[in-house]
């Protein structure tokens, strides 16, 4: 069984001076952080990387629906994701 871990991310942003990415960029990260969910993932990350299936132990819902809310914090630059195993 593959074991994935997941670690805070600093985003790197490569900007086209043509188009607005800030303001797109903030609002994915303030509609990340808007669910309770998420905001206790990105605490329990603070002190580095953690298997999926122990950062979702206390949280009392199925592995896929919490996969969702790892996807939105990963689409918003604030985790990143790594596969370890098969």
């Amino acid at each position: 069984m593959a074991d994935r871990s997941l670690a805070k991310k600093v985003p790197q942003i490569k900007l086209n001076p043509k188009v607005k990415y800030k303001d797109l960029d903030l609002d994915a990260v303030f509609a990340a952080l808007s669910d309770s969910t998420r905001r206790k993932v990105r605490s329990s990350l603070s002190e580095g990387s953690v298997p999926v299936s122990e950062l979702a132990a206390p949280h009392n819902m199925s592995l896929p629906g919490f996969m969702k809310h790892l996807r939105v914090l990963e689409d918003a630059g604030l985790i990143t994701c790594s596969k370890q195993g098969r």
